[in-house]
Formats: structure tokens, C-alpha cells, sequence
């Protein structure tokens, strides 16, 4: 009898720990289940957010409100507020772009139903006859399907355009002969590019001749040139002139003598029209034309200069040794020191400039602490846009715009984030979001690559 007793009391104990046991699996799995579902809720209204922002960024890309501050554009804008990289800011201003253009998409997306990576892949190909067989794909696959049918799509289409132009390259052709007038006949096939740039180099032969016949020559009268003014040759015979005149300009620079100081433009100035408070108001370019003084000061801030005297008619006197504004070695150092363009916001790290805190001119140092790199629309924006430049006592360099606001060195600080009321903003906006609101539907199946893009082919 006591045995038995025990054997039960130890059976009873067993089942006891077993539904214990069972319970904090079941306990386990509820919680894993719940972390997955506000996984993909908070996932889900995330999209709905991002949609939102892009939505924001085309207003604002289309209204240009990154251009305030001297920033080069609205891509550099969102690198320098909020933090995104050029190539990903860049595609996210791509993106929103193109959501524009396709309704049915972004009312999806909106809705958080859509993650950005398979919108981010949907608008590289999407147009509105095929966006509902994009969004069923999507639908039904995951973000490496849609990725997978993009890029096999895409690849079609590029093996398509290669095969044209292979075609069109090959079927290039330039005949001409005599015809019964004793006149030549010039007949000829390009490809789009090649046929491009001829149409423009003789559209540029055309204008410098039409600009030629608005001057007057001596010895003609004033009705003689208002009866050609008024009697333009017929464009056909315009083309014909240009054509001879580029032969003609590639025949006589074949035959000259080059040199490096042909390719450079001079510009002549003084230093009244240099220095900052200086009387000068313009300089001239050799080869015709005149710049502002703001324009000249900002080309001489790092240029070749050849110091020339003249007489008081005009005759030369004597002239220097053309020297660098910023000797090589300073040069060096300054980019190694800056890496790039200075103005706050700018990535900028080829093609810039030295720029004088305090020109030369006005008796600026040429060395590093007066020194620093601009890109070329900064530097612009220094001397001809208004902007300003300091450097400050503990050796900051402060950015001003025409209005005198300082330009920050760097953006404030990011707003903290709060998923709570990311929650309320969508409510607010109408958008009902469950954990399964983005969920794929995909059932572990195997895509057909070749009949999804087939698909996707037939809906062009």
C-alpha cells in the first residue's frame, strides 16, 4: 500500500513537471510569436514612414530648398543633414522621383505594404502598364525575387540595345559622288551618338556664321546688310557651309604648328581691378570679351601670372617670368590638409581650387594659413554669389550666405526618434497596420525566371 503511494505521489510529481515544462515552452513560443509580429508591424510602419519621407524629399528636390545654403545639391543636402551617403541619398531622390509617376505603387507603399527595397527595385524598370504585374510579383516574392526579375529583365533589355547598336555600327556608311550638275552629292548613316555630335558640330559651325554676318563690314552699306538680314540663305545651304567651313578649320589645324599656350585663355587686368576696394570694374579675355572684377579676382586666387608693364600708351615696357600663384609644394600640403573643397556640406575633392581668405592683391600671404581648397561652384559662390568667408580667431573658418546667415559647419544634431509616435502618425494619415501588413506570400516555390521576365516583356 505504501508503495503504491509512493509510485503515485512520484507519477503525479512527473506529470506536474511535464506540464510545467510544457507551459514555458508554450510561455516561449507565445513570446517568440509576439517578437516576431511587433517585428513586422514596426517593419510595416516603417515603410509607411518612408514613403512619407520620400514624399517629402521630391517636394523638396522640386522646390529646390537645398539650395539656400550654397549646397551643390539636394542629394549633397541629405548627406550633410541627415546623414545618408551620396550613392544612397542619390537613389532615394531617384526613387521618389519615380514614384510620381506611378500611382498604384505608391498608394501600396503608402499603405505599408511595400518594403523600399523591393520599391527601390520596382521603379528601376516600373511604367504604368506594367505596375500591376510588378506589384504581384511583389506580392507573392520576396526582395530577392523582385531584385532577381529586375536584373534578368534589365539584362534582356541591355542584350536588346546591345544588338541594335551592334547593327547600327555596323550598317555606318559615307558615300558621295558627282552628279550630272558637276555637283558632289554627300549621303551618309551614323549610329545616335555619332550622328548626334556631327548634327551639333555643324548646328555650332551654322551659328558662328550666322554671328558673323551681324557685323558690318567696312565699305558696305547699311541697306545692303538689312537686304541679307532680311533674305536669311535657306537652312540647306547653311548646312553645305558649315560642313566646308569645319573641313576647311581641320585642314589649316593639321597644318599648324601647335603649342600648349594656344589652349590657355589670357585675360588682362590690373591691380585696382584685383584688390578688393579697388577702382578697376572689369577685365579683359584676349581672345574678346570682358569679365567682371569679382570673376577676375577669383580666377587669379590660383592661376599662372605674368606681372606686365606698360607705358602710358600702351606699349610694353617690360615683362616678367610667368609664375604659380600657389607654388606646387603649397599646393600639395593644402590638399593633404583639406582633402577637399571646405564649404560645409561639400564632397568635392578633385578639380578645386586655392582660394586667398585675404587676396594677394590686397596683400594676402600666400601661405596655409590663408589658404584654402574650393570647388569651383564654391569658390564661385565666395567671390561672385555673395557669400561670405572668415577666418576666426581660434583659426575656424566661418561660411556666411548673401544674407548673412552663418552657414553651420556641420548639422544640428538628429531629432531623437519614437517608434510610439510613428505609430500615431500613421494612424493619423488613415493607414491601418498589422504584422501582416508587408508580409510576403510567398510559399517557398521556385520562380521561373524566364517566364516572369517573359511576363514582364508582354507588358510593354
Amino acid at each position: 500500500m505504501l508503495q503504491t503511494s509512493i509510485t503515485n505521489a512520484s507519477q503525479f510529481k512527473s506529470g506536474s513537471v511535464q506540464a510545467a515544462l510544457a507551459g514555458q515552452l508554450a510561455a516561449r513560443h507565445y513570446h517568440k510569436e509576439q517578437l516576431g509580429d511587433q517585428i513586422t508591424e514596426l517593419a510595416a510602419h516603417i515603410h509607411a514612414a518612408t514613403f512619407r519621407l520620400l514624399e517629402l524629399i521630391h517636394e523638396f528636390d522640386a522646390c529646390e530648398g537645398w539650395a539656400g545654403e550654397g549646397v551643390l545639391s539636394c542629394a549633397h543636402w541629405l548627406n550633410w543633414k541627415c546623414g545618408m551617403a551620396l550613392g544612397v541619398a542619390r537613389e532615394r531622390i531617384r526613387v521618389a522621383h519615380a514614384l510620381k509617376e506611378l500611382p498604384k505603387i505608391s498608394q501600396t507603399f503608402r499603405k505599408g505594404k511595400l518594403s523600399y527595397s523591393k520599391v527601390r527595385a520596382i521603379t528601376r524598370v516600373a511604367t504604368r502598364k506594367n505596375e500591376n504585374y510588378l506589384l504581384m510579383i511583389a506580392h507573392f516574392g520576396t526582395a530577392s525575387h523582385v531584385e532577381r526579375l529586375v536584373r534578368n529583365y534589365r539584362s534582356v533589355k541591355r542584350n536588346e540595345a546591345l544588338q541594335k547598336a551592334q547593327q547600327q555600327h555596323l550598317h555606318r556608311e559615307l558615300s558621295w559622288f558627282e552628279d550630272d550638275d558637276g555637283l558632289w552629292v554627300i549621303r551618309g548613316r551614323l549610329p545616335p551618338e555619332t550622328g548626334a555630335l556631327v548634327q551639333q558640330v555643324l548646328e555650332q559651325a551654322m551659328e558662328e556664321q550666322y554671328q558673323e554676318l551681324q557685323d558690318v563690314p567696312a565699305g558696305i552699306s547699311e541697306t545692303e546688310i538689312d537686304e541679307v538680314r532680311a533674305r536669311p540663305e535657306p537652312i540647306a545651304w547653311r548646312r553645305a557651309d558649315a560642313l566646308v567651313r569645319l573641313a576647311e578649320g581641320y585642314r589649316a589645324r593639321s597644318n599648324a604648328q601647335s603649342t600648349s599656350e594656344k589652349y590657355l585663355v589670357h585675360i588682362h587686368t590690373d591691380m585696382e581691378t584685383l584688390k578688393q576696394d579697388g577702382v578697376g570694374v572689369e577685365a579683359e579675355v584676349e581672345s574678346g570679351g570682358k569679365i567682371c572684377a569679382e570673376t577676375t579676382q577669383r580666377i587669379a586666387c590660383d592661376a599662372a601670372v605674368v606681372q606686365w608693364l606698360d607705358k602710358h600708351d600702351g606699349q610694353p615696357l617690360s615683362t616678367g617670368r610667368k609664375s604659380r600663384t600657389i607654388p606646387p609644394a603649397i599646393r600639395r600640403a593644402l590638399q593633404r590638409r583639406d582633402g577637399g573643397c571646405r564649404f560645409p556640406g561639400c564632397t568635392a575633392s578633385h578639380f578645386v581650387d586655392a582660394h586667398h581668405i585675404h587676396h594677394w592683391a590686397d596683400g594676402g600671404e600666400t601661405n596655409m594659413e590663408n589658404l584654402l581648397l574650393l570647388c569651383t561652384r564654391h569658390h564661385h559662390l565666395v567671390h561672385e554669389g555673395g557669400f561670405g568667408l572668415q577666418k576666426l580667431a581660434e583659426g575656424r573658418i566661418q561660411f556666411s550666405s548673401p544674407e548673412g546667415k552663418i552657414v553651420p559647419a556641420s548639422p544640428a544634431g538628429n531629432s531623437r526618434g519614437n517608434a510610439d509616435e510613428l505609430f500615431k502618425l500613421n494612424q493619423n494619415r488613415g493607414i491601418r497596420i498589422t504584422p501582416k501588413s508587408s508580409q510576403s506570400h510567398w510559399m517557398g516555390e521556385k520562380m521561373d525566371d524566364q517566364l516572369a521576365v517573359e511576363g514582364l516583356l508582354f507588358r510593354e
